[in-house]
């Protein structure tokens, strides 16, 4: 399933599944994890000393009597002065403890959940670079960037900051009910069956959490993705004044993400009020009953003082537990999203025993091919095509009529459903992907410039060429007389898309890189369709050094552009309904191409 918006998180619940996924990433980080969590066990009993220590304080410097005393090593110690030196030394050296503590797990957590959200990433996003073009042309923007990028974080920093939570919150709870215990046993059974009944409403609320989580995830996809286009397609949007149309859009999705917001509160707020009333009424009956164990001498004031700080303290871990939870479900779900990118699959790679492309010796053929991008509406119907080495044809025909699928098809963008495209008889199937690509320049119409310098753009063309490589691609390209107005030359920065130059620029630096790569097959697609006729006429003089000694499919709208193509293929809905030269089609009183000729230049230039 390449949609996804129609993630389903099968495995969220599948803790070992996930955990056992997730080993590889923990593994780089485990060292410092292991020393993280160990961390968290001192930490966390701390909170019990605390507890603990109000029983000697009340005991011996509150209700004490200075007749108490006890020896160590020969000297006698009278119990409330000690206490009473003791505790004010012990409070700065337990604060100074919990304070560094506290700032090493910090540290740790914050290391170790960088690092495995940066290990997924990197691996993540060689997956996406694998995918197929279809893949990009069924998922939005926004919704990949959300996938690729927030659940990772959410995955790992999550899981280790949680796990830290997770074992703070148990040692917090062990310590408390160490102290309850050492207090009084009975009192300790009622306490700790009250937390046992405040927690347990955490368990109902995993497939909320999920539900919740799958679908805001979708709308900051489409969040994201309304950013990405008001910023991309700004002119567009000054130009029709369409900002109340995207500002009413946000304001929906905004609303969107609200109502799954509440929707999650509604069903998991009412935990800690509900948790907390349930606590005060085990603390009442504790109260109750530990009154009566004073009177009858079975509980110290100082036993029993400890015993309800630790029972008030030990709400924090018991209502840390239950968000912890929470917390570490909405992690699994997250996780269980980044796996399921893992498992998504490209349709289209190379055979077990791929041949490599070595250029085009006697040509390239479509054989009976059929293609539909969506089942049911076919795009090619039975197209058949033979293209000689070094022969240069150009396919036109009305819009939508296949002509740009057809040489989408050849670089195995998409495969097709029936038939066969060969090069030098053999189907580009058998032959080693990387190769066929290796062998295809390109030239589109909206040509992609990365952000960088015009010398890394071309470059990308062939990364290993030499200065003199490159020298001629900018002579053959006509960038040279460009390159000499610019202060840095080359090595001016493009923008991003290569905004700071203009269409015709962008085009010849498209033009540099192909020629730089030199393929023995070029496609261009629409390369001189959104220029003006002076920047066309550059442009095609470059283009004409490109075609030379290659195989090349041309695509225009403007037929002007076509003429010294060898052969003209017309297509019209998906079949092949005329192959001549343009002296050949333009002579067919009633041929398609002299119809759409006229339709451009009128009866008279047709004549």
């Amino acid at each position: 399933m390449l949609k996804l918006k129609d993630t389903t998180t099968k495995d969220a619940f599948r803790y070992g599944h996930l955990l056992n996924k997730m080993f590889p990433y923990i593994k780089k980080v485990l060292g410092r994890s292991i020393i993280l969590l160990l961390l968290a066990i001192p930490l966390g009993l701390l909170d019990g000393v605390v507890a603990f220590s109000l029983r000697p304080y009340m005991d011996f410097v509150v209700n004490g009597n200075e007749a108490q005393t006890f020896e160590l090593m020969g000297h006698t110690f009278k119990l409330q002065a000690f206490f009473i030196k003791l505790i004010p030394i012990a409070i700065v050296v337990f604060a100074l403890v919990q304070g560094v503590l506290k700032y090493i797990c910090n540290y740790l957590t914050e290391w170790t959940g960088n690092k495995m959200s940066n290990a997924l990433k990197i691996d993540l996003f060689k997956k996406l670079t694998s995918m197929d073009t279809k893949f990009y042309d069924v998922n939005s923007s926004g919704l990949v960037l959300s996938r690729f990028l927030s659940d990772p974080d959410q995955a790992s920093k999550n899981l280790i900051n949680t796990l830290k939570g997770f074992i703070l919150a148990i040692f917090e709870f062990v310590a408390l009910v160490f102290v309850l215990l050492f207090n009084s046993w009975k009192l300790a059974l009622i306490g700790i069956g009250v937390m046992g009944i405040a927690i347990t409403p955490v368990m109902f609320i995993k497939n909320k959490i999920k539900k919740v989580s799958n679908a805001s995830m979708v709308v900051g996809g489409n969040m994201t993705t309304n950013f990405n286009e008001t910023f991309a397609g700004n002119k567009i949007i000054t130009a029709y004044n369409l900002q109340e149309n995207q500002n009413h859009k946000f304001e929906g999705q905004i609303g969107q993400q609200f109502d799954l917001a509440m929707s999650l509160t509604k069903r998991v707020g009412w935990m800690s009020p509900i948790m907390y009333f349930v606590c005060s009424i085990g603390i009442a009956i504790v109260m109750n009953y530990g009154n009566s164990l004073i009177i009858s001498g079975e509980m110290t004031a100082g036993s029993f003082a400890s015993f309800v700080t630790s029972l008030l303290l030990l709400y924090k871990p018991t209502k840390s537990l239950g968000l912890t939870l929470t917390n570490l479900q909405a992690t699994f779900v997250s996780m269980a999203r980044v796996f399921e990118l893992f498992e998504l699959m490209p349709e289209i790679k190379s055979a077990p025993n791929a041949k490599p492309v070595n250029g085009v010796g006697s040509g390239i053929s479509f054989e009976h091919v059929s293609f539909e991008y969506e089942e049911g509406q076919p795009v090619l119907k039975d197209f058949n095509l033979n293209v000689g080495r070094n022969e240069t044809i150009a396919l036109v025909g009305n819009s939508g009529g296949g002509k740009s699928t057809v040489v989408n098809l050849i670089p195995r963008f998409y495969d097709i459903n029936s038939g066969s495209i060969k090069i030098d008889g053999t189907d580009i199937r058998d032959l080693d992907l990387v190769s066929l690509r290796n062998n295809i320049s390109f030239v589109f119409q909206d040509n992609y410039l990365f952000t960088g310098t015009i010398k890394e753009n071309i470059l990308m063309g062939k990364p290993d060429a030499t200065e003199a490589e490159i020298a001629e691609a900018v002579k053959l390209s006509h960038l040279d007389e460009f390159l000499g107005t610019l202060p840095e030359g080359i090595d001016t920065i493009v923008g991003e898309r290569g905004s700071s130059l203009s269409g015709g620029q962008r085009q010849r630096v498209a033009i540099a890189r192909a020629l730089v790569k030199n393929a023995p097959i070029v496609i261009m697609d629409e390369a001189t369709s959104a220029l003006d006729n002076e920047s066309e006429a550059i442009v095609q003089k470059a283009l004409d050094n490109l075609m030379q000694n290659r195989t090349v499919f041309v695509i225009a709208h403007r037929l002007s552009t076509i003429h010294n193509a060898d052969r003209i293929a017309v297509l019209n809905e998906g079949e092949l309904v005329e192959l001549g030269t343009h002296s050949e089609l333009i002579n067919k009183p009633d041929g398609r191409y002299r119809y759409l000729y006229e339709m451009q230049f009128g009866a008279e230039a047709a004549v």
